[in-house]
């Protein structure tokens, strides 16, 4: 009988690797380089070995301010052979602001420190445009059959979330060219309605998939009720009609018991840890970490640790000192790690070697 396995504590060491200007998401190219959004507008190459930082030009112009700037990034997972980047922003629009999705060729310059964005077409928008600049959620991932997950978040409207014929508060699965996915549970409605997969969402900022091919999704709540939902076709996650929170002036909204007719959150937090950025580990690198969730804190300023599985829990909290943005895993297995703000690091996460 072998001995247990002793987990150092803590169970990683961090490296700092770069520092952005206001970064949201990143993503890891076969090559090991490293491409990181800011909100800004910019689109970053990092070459992570000798911490070279470059600029792939060709972005579309992004509308600015609040929430809303350049977003997610991830690769077509045929990128080796057609070289397709995703990429998620807020644009201005009639009738106000709202996110897209646009996907465009990688042409990375011979030098290796940059590249231009060739043949950019928006494939996806969230209809109808709002006013205010929040909620745009606008995260993306490919699932292994190659449908490209959105999250659509409501834009701090709230009734949109249940209204159909509006992709605002959904999680949408889509083909790759932006078309709505054979399948889909409200195909028959047509218009909008097609693109959606489950609907009554708020702000949507991580997604992942675990080992047996589910979708999670974290949402931040109002005043209270950040949850972790387990994500399924067809279903009604409730809001602005149930939450466990309350609204920011401090009025009461139904908890989730109240309506068993909308799927309840797997976690709810409250005080809230304000999720961005979603990984669920299935790397060598920190055996003791697989199939484990790791959520980045804004509010809490924290790695949050999740077991996954048929009751999940939060299981550890990791202090950061800085609001965390992102979190990824790498080509290696280590984690990645992105502050918010100005001046914010881009971290390695490594197991602390006993």
């Amino acid at each position: 009988m072998s001995p247990p396995r002793r987990i150092p504590d803590p169970p990683f060491v961090s490296a700092e690797v770069a520092r952005f200007d206001q970064p949201w998401a990143m993503t890891f190219l076969p090559d090991g380089r490293l491409l990181v959004t800011e909100k800004p507008g910019h689109l970053r190459l990092i070459n992570v070995a000798t911490r070279q930082t470059g600029e792939i030009l060709g972005v579309p112009t992004v509308a600015y301010g609040g929430q809303g700037g350049l977003g997610d990034v991830i690769l077509h997972p045929q990128y080796a052979s057609n070289g397709l980047v995703y990429l998620s922003y807020a644009e201005e629009g009639t009738g106000g602001r709202g996110a897209a999705v646009a996907r465009a060729r990688l042409q990375l310059d011979a030098s290796g420190n940059g590249g231009t964005l060739q043949n950019l077409q928006v494939i996806w928008r969230q209809t109808p445009k709002v006013s205010g600049d929040a909620h745009y959620s606008h995260r993306l991932l490919f699932d292994r059959e190659g449908k490209l997950w959105v999250s659509s978040g409501e834009r701090q409207k709230g009734s949109p979330a249940q209204d159909l014929q509006s992709n605002l508060g959904k999680i949408l699965r889509l083909n790759d060219d932006g078309t709505p996915a054979a399948g889909n549970p409200f195909a028959a409605q047509g218009g909008r309605a097609a693109q959606v997969w489950s609907y009554g969402h708020r702000n949507v900022l991580g997604l992942a998939l675990d080992a047996t091919g589910r979708l999670w999704a974290h949402e931040m709540g109002p005043a209270g009720g950040d949850e972790l939902n387990l994500i399924e076709r067809g279903s009604n996650y409730g809001w602005p009609i149930v939450s466990n929170g309350d609204n920011y002036d401090g009025s009461p909204i139904p908890d989730h018991p109240t309506r068993p007719e909308f799927n309840a959150p797997e976690i709810s937090w409250t005080p809230v840890i304000a999720p961005a950025g979603f990984v669920i580990y299935s790397g060598e690198l920190f055996p003791y970490f697989q199939n484990y969730g790791f959520i980045g804190g804004l509010a809490s300023q924290a790695l949050v640790q999740v077991e996954m599985g048929e009751s999940p829990r939060e299981y550890r909290r990791y202090p950061m000192g800085r609001r965390i943005r992102e979190v990824e895993q790498g080509p290696d297995g280590a984690l990645w790690v992105l502050e918010d703000g100005a001046d914010a690091r881009l971290l390695k996460l490594t197991p602390n070697r006993l």
